[in-house]
């Protein structure tokens, strides 16, 4: 009999038509059938581009810290569980549970909320967007002569709003990341003089953006803005910003005289701006980072090899084993399990009325059913100490974020941005240089 032809797992090869990308986590390249002169099918095509650096914003790997198989909570006895409540509540005494109110709204957005053809859904929506934005201008990051990079962006109705908000100001550049292919998108509809859009189909973790011509050429500071960026794809942005882009820049700016002059050009030209009455809008020194505005969501989504507050749970004694059941239990913040049949049964209705609605994000106002809360929770606790116990997880998880970022030169604070009836995934993470002359630096 003869031989067979070897197969694409021999010979470390993709088959013929399909996708070139080597999909790490699967030890084999993706199957899917790429299109005719084409190498990557449609969910892998930035790998073609020269942005695209494999796992550069994923973190260090260390596959001893995580065990192979950890069971699910509901196979926990109550010990093991009390036992991990006792280390959460352990780590995270002294920190403020109670965030302030930074709710907000932006006249960019005044006609929109008031427009009575919205839906519940569209209002939510328009609300958070407008209180995101007015917390972006609160910061002083919304000004001419930068580049606001919205990860996440679905739609891009964040970055939309940011324009609209930012009217006729000089040279600004958005940068739309989004790792999965978007209908119905709104920054094809901007064709401004002044504001250029780029969207980029790629995972964060792959994301270089020093690679990225207009950040590249030019000496563009970057604000980094999302809505509900869900669980890991927060540390991945945050490490793309803080660390990956950051740390290039920082090396660039170690280049020979002759480059520095030429550069010097950009510096002169935000000056000016600043003498003819610009200075709330403009940074008073180029930094690569001048803002970062995130929305945080789905906690219970984390990975711990993603996760950059690692060495913050180390310094507590917490490691792979315990962030992975807090971030399990997180969703008990918000599973919505104390809703109700009736309740849930409107919930259904109002969906169904709303489904043409802009429902791109994950925040469900706490009526979504996560992967956790199917689970058997413990009888010994009442609803109420679940949602607690979930808020704390929440809570320590976005303090490692924090500790992180001030590590890396950055003054971070976690605030509450709209009201828990819009969103239970109600809490913004704003981070500022520690050089901004903003009073919102506290942390």
């Amino acid at each position: 009999m003869a031989a067979s032809a070897p197969t694409r797992h021999a010979t470390g090869f993709p088959a013929e038509g399909g996708c070139g990308y080597y999909v790490e986590k699967k030890k084999r390249f993706c199957r899917m059938v790429v299109a005719a002169g084409k190498r990557f099918c449609g969910e892998h095509a930035g790998a073609a581009e020269d942005f695209f650096i494999q796992d550069i914003n994923a973190g260090l790997k260390d596959e001893t810290e995580i065990p192979e198989q950890l069971v699910p909570i509901s196979s926990l006895s109550e010990e093991q569980l009390e036992s991990l409540i006792k280390k959460l509540r352990k780590a995270s005494k002294g920190l403020n549970s109670t965030l302030k109110d930074q709710i907000m709204s932006h006249p960019a957005l005044h006609d929109a909320l008031n427009d009575p053809k919205n839906g519940d859904s569209a209002t939510k929506h328009l609300k958070q967007q407008a209180s995101i934005l007015g917390n972006i201008e609160k910061l002083k990051l919304l000004g001419p002569r930068r580049c606001f990079v919205e990860f996440g962006a679905g739609k891009g109705k964040l970055s939309h709003w940011v324009d609209i908000a930012l009217k006729d100001a000089e040279k600004v550049h958005f940068i739309l990341v989004e790792k999965v292919t978007t209908r119905f998108k709104v920054d094809g509809k901007h064709r401004k003089k002044n504001s250029v859009f780029e969207r980029l189909q790629i995972d964060i973790q792959h994301l270089c953006l020093n690679k990225i011509p207009v950040l590249s050429k030019e000496k563009l500071p970057v604000v980094g803005i999302g809505k509900h960026l869900c669980g890991v794809a927060t540390d991945l942005a945050l490490r793309c910003l803080v660390e990956t882009y950051a740390a290039s820049c920082e090396e660039r700016n170690e280049e020979p005289l002759a480059k520095r002059i030429k550069n010097d050009k950009t510096e002169k030209e935000i000056n000016t701006l600043a003498k003819e009455g610009n200075e709330k809008s403009v940074p008073e020194k180029w930094t690569p980072v001048a803002g970062i505005v995130i929305a945080l969501c789905c906690h219970h989504r984390c990975e711990w090899r993603h996760y950059v507050g690692k060495e913050y749970f180390k310094a507590l004694g917490l490691g792979a084993v315990e962030f992975h059941y807090f971030q399990r239990m997180s969703s008990w913040a918000t599973c919505g399990l104390r809703k109700t049949s009736l309740e849930a049964s409107n919930i259904t209705t109002t969906r169904k009325d709303n489904e043409n609605d802009d429902s791109e994000e994950h925040d469900d106002g706490g009526y979504r059913v996560t992967d956790d809360s199917s689970e058997s929770l413990p009888g010994f606790l009442t609803v109420e100490e679940k949602k607690k116990i979930g808020h704390l997880c929440k809570l320590l998880i976005d303090q490692g974020r924090i500790e992180y970022l001030q590590q890396k030169g950055f003054s971070p604070v976690l605030q509450y941005y709209t009201d828990p009836l819009v969103s239970l995934e109600n809490v913004l993470l704003t981070a500022l240089p520690n050089h901004s002359s903003s009073p919102e630096t506290t942390a």
